[in-house]
């Protein structure tokens, strides 16, 4: 078991600091911003626009997909530059463009076409955002205090992810279909402000290899991951577990608000009650790992994970259904609650500080287009078999997942970058 695990589970009582606190509170502002304005832009799509399931499926998806792929050349790019800096322009970028929305609306000339240049370029930024984020808190905090930090940043989501939808839908009830996406561009200016009251000196980092980039530094990302004995495995599992996840969940809303026959608060109901799960596993992550140690729990929680989504093909009407889904899907948190903040401590364990931008680039691209191709793909077999044939197989494989986890601890990254703060 590495440090981080005991020592930060001893540490988690207490602040990690002022730099620290103000960035958690910068991504608490920007995550329930972004969870208040949920759906927001298929609602826009629908309801202003009059777009149909095909179009509301191809602004998800080529703005998902399009932005990963804008995002590919930034990843070295972020590397070599002040990780602060480049958090604070994705945010006013993000803010910007956001914002281009409710005064397009304003004076009726909101276009389909501006929906999907702004949903691309938020998902370009947002990968941008997290690479720096990676590095910038990989910088802040001891690594004792890794794990800590990542189970209150994982709380902070699922805390919003439960609480700002519901919020998001009245807002939309009361004010208009646009008032989530200019509270969320709001929000990333607070992010933005956030971040620059970090304070302290945050050094340039050196460039250690050419100084002319060149078309392969593209790919370094991944050739660290996919030569990394200890990332690989996580890599693979994470691409699969989230992307089959993801693929079903507009399948489940077909089933659950047509087959079925559910009223739409209940479909919401069905999935912010059981974020309460979430909040459960990233409060009990930090405890686990220094019972059980990092490795056995970050494979443990990794299995146990993917035991739950079979059970949703299962959904039937009613009360009954509902409470199926509650109970599935609060297991599923629950798990995941537990292994996300030690696969995001792990990570930056494995990975030295002059390649945490171009790893986290490369992964959360990845992760967007696997997510993309799945959903495509499952979306087709929905059409063939039916929903829930759909859902079932997508759990089944998911049970097989287990056997990409890597079977043995591997030793943490060795650097010597310098820590502000």
């Amino acid at each position: 078991m590495s440090g981080v695990s005991v020592s930060g589970a001893v540490r988690g009582g207490r602040s990690l600091g002022r730099p620290f606190g103000w960035l958690w509170a910068a991504y608490a502002v920007s995550t329930f911003g972004t969870r208040l304005a949920f759906d927001a832009f298929p609602l826009i799509a629908v309801v202003v626009l009059g777009a149909g399931p095909q179009q509301v499926a191809a602004l998800a998806a080529a703005g998902l997909a399009a932005g990963a792929v804008v995002a590919v050349p930034l990843g070295p790019w972020v590397e070599f530059r002040r990780k602060r800096p480049v958090m604070v322009a994705t945010d006013l970028v993000r803010c910007a463009v956001l914002l281009s929305v409710p005064v397009a609306y304003a004076f009726g000339r909101l276009s389909f076409a501006q929906l999907l240049v702004v949903s691309v370029v938020v998902a370009a930024a947002d990968i941008m955002f997290r690479a720096a984020a990676g590095s910038c808190l990989k910088a802040l905090v001891r690594p004792e205090d890794l794990l800590t930090a990542n189970g209150r940043f994982e709380a902070t989501t699922w805390t919003a992810t439960m609480l700002g939808p519901p919020a998001g839908g009245a807002a939309i009830g009361l004010f208009g279909p646009v008032v989530t996406v200019t509270v969320d561009a709001v929000s990333h200016l607070l992010s933005a402000l956030g971040i620059r009251a970090v304070g302290g000196d945050e050094p340039r980092p050196v460039r250690t290899g050419p100084v002319r980039p060149r078309a392969g530094d593209l790919l370094d990302g991944w050739r660290y991951i996919l030569t990394s004995p200890g990332l690989r495995p996580l890599f693979l599992n994470t691409l699969l577990v989230n992307g089959l996840i993801m693929a079903t969940a507009p399948l489940l809303a077909v089933l659950m608000l047509g087959d079925l026959g559910f009223a739409p608060w209940q479909y919401g109901l069905a999935f912010a009650v059981p974020c309460a799960g979430g909040l459960l596993g990233s409060r009990l992550a930090r405890r686990l790992v220094t019972r059980f140690g990092e490795h056995r729990v970050l494979v443990g929680s990794g299995v146990l994970r993917v035991c739950w989504s079979v059970g949703l093909a299962f959904v039937g009407p009613g009360t009954a259904g509902l409470v199926l889904v509650m109970a599935v899907e609060f297991g599923l948190i629950a798990c995941a609650g537990v292994f996300n903040p030690v696969l995001a401590t792990r990570r930056l364990e494995l990975t030295p500080a002059d390649r945490v931008a171009r790893t986290l680039t490369a992964w959360t691209v990845s992760a967007k287009l696997a997510t993309a191709v799945l959903t495509a793909v499952w979306g087709l077999l929905a059409g063939l078999t039916g929903p829930r044939t759909a859902i079932a197989l997508a759990g089944v494989l998911l049970l097989a997942t287990p056997l990409l986890l890597p079977r043995r601890d591997r030793p943490a990254a060795r650097d010597g970058g310098p820590r502000t703060g």
